[in-house]
């Protein structure tokens, strides 16, 4: 229906400038004058010319009556043609007048110069009203579709890129009113299932590592025994051949050691795949991350000074967004956001109010698959702080994990010249 009634707005404007044009184009400018007044006109002037203080006009034609001399003699009004060479330029009528052996001229002025001017006039005022209107219905089609397709589209751009950057958490705010709405919906829900499976997919590296822990230190005991048993050995036998043989087994039960801890040290590699291409960005940019992190609006976020950070834009992005969804996850309170300005960095200070975590968890709580205790029974791999804290030391940043005075106070320092 909207699009309908634009489509009528937008074709009634267009007749409207067509039929102005035609019509002003057609048109031809009458210079003529009415024969039967500009008769009755020289006649009245021949009557009274001996004496013109006395006459007086009865017909709608303006003129001036001169002399033979050129002097003036009657005018009806100012602003006429006061000589030949005027009316001529004018166009005015110029007529002899002869009355009992006078004689003078009579110039009868020529309004259609006015008459086409006023018509030009009208023309501008009907086609400079419809070019308004016609602004008007572009202005108010273009602001309908940056509402209905625009908007939309950046917002969904802009939840494709978390999503292509591993951030799940964050859901994609439906309008189901523009022409998105359905397809929106979609995305939200593979976001969800994506989440799903790097829940599991998080699930069985946690169960991986517990196995290879596990494993490790089922291996390393046996191993260790045998070692032992082995030193002893050495240190008790009196034959050379034996004390080679058990220096044999020492040696070979460190080398079983050293292979049981690469392969515990190899589950702890798969982030070094996470690239990060950090450049220098506007800071106004991220007083826009924060907002965009901030999706429950749980926080009033501070100007950010201007001047050039040194980040890595999707990565800085998806660090808000993990602080704030723990925030949400596990405080679920207001957050206080302060932006502090040093010599050669920028502070960033995100503190919520739930009390923050116990002091001895503050050592480990950015290490991989390390969780709170107040997390129990809270969904979560354990790995947002561990990614983010990767994050911050690729860009030559730092990310601070403390309790402040009412929560967890998380600080998070971006560098100004690339070197901290």
């Amino acid at each position: 229906m909207k699009k309908i009634l634009l489509i009528i707005g937008f074709l009634f404007v267009a007749i409207a400038e067509i039929v102005s044009l035609i019509v002003f184009a057609v048109q031809t400018p009458d210079f003529s004058q009415n024969a039967v007044e500009v008769n009755e006109a020289v006649q009245s002037v021949k009557r009274d010319f001996g004496n013109m203080q006395e006459h007086i006009n009865k017909t709608a034609l303006d003129y001036v009556v001169l002399d033979k001399e050129g002097n003036i003699l009657y005018k009806t009004k100012s602003g006429l043609s006061e000589s030949e060479n005027e009316a001529i330029i004018h166009r005015d009528t110029i007529l002899d007048i002869k009355a009992d052996n006078a004689e003078g001229k009579i110039i009868i002025y020529n309004d259609g110069v006015q008459t086409l001017q006023k018509q030009k006039q009208t023309a501008i005022i009907v086609l400079s009203v419809a070019t308004a209107v016609q602004c008007a219905v572009c202005a108010g089609y273009a602001a309908y579709m940056y509402a209905t397709m625009i908007k939309p589209f950046r917002k969904l751009k802009g939840f494709a890129e978390r999503v292509a950057g591993g951030n799940l958490d964050i859901p994609l705010e439906m309008d189901k009113g523009n022409l998105f709405g359905a397809f929106t919906e979609s995305f939200d829900i593979m976001r969800s299932e994506l989440k799903k499976a790097r829940l599991a997919e998080a699930r069985a590296q946690q169960s991986k590592k517990e196995l290879v822990a596990k494993l490790s230190h089922d291996i390393k005991t046996p191993v260790a025994s045998i070692k032992a048993v082995s030193e002893v050995g050495t240190a008790v036998s009196a034959n050379a051949k034996d004390r080679e043989n058990y220096n044999s087994i020492i040696a070979k039960a460190d080398q079983i050691n050293a292979l049981v801890s690469n392969l515990f040290t190899a589950t702890l590699e798969e982030l070094q795949q996470l690239t990060v291409t950090p450049s220098y960005i506007d800071s106004r940019q991220v007083k826009t991350m924060l907002k965009n992190a901030d999706y429950l609006r749980r926080a009033n976020i501070p100007n950010v000074p201007e001047c050039l950070v040194y980040a890595d834009g999707l990565r800085l992005q998806q660090v808000f967004d993990n602080i704030f969804y723990n925030s949400y996850k596990y405080a679920n309170t207001a957050i206080s956001v302060t932006v502090e300005k040093d010599v050669d960095c920028i502070n960033i200070i995100i503190e919520d109010c739930g009390g923050g975590v116990p002091v001895e968890e503050l050592p480990v709580i950015k290490e991989k698959f390390k969780r709170g205790s107040n997390s129990k029974n809270t969904e979560g791999a354990g790995l947002g702080l561990y990614i983010s804290d990767y994050f911050m030391n690729e860009m030559r940043g730092s990310l601070n994990v403390e309790n402040g005075e009412n929560g967890l106070k998380v600080t998070i320092t971006l560098a100004l010249s690339g070197k901290l």
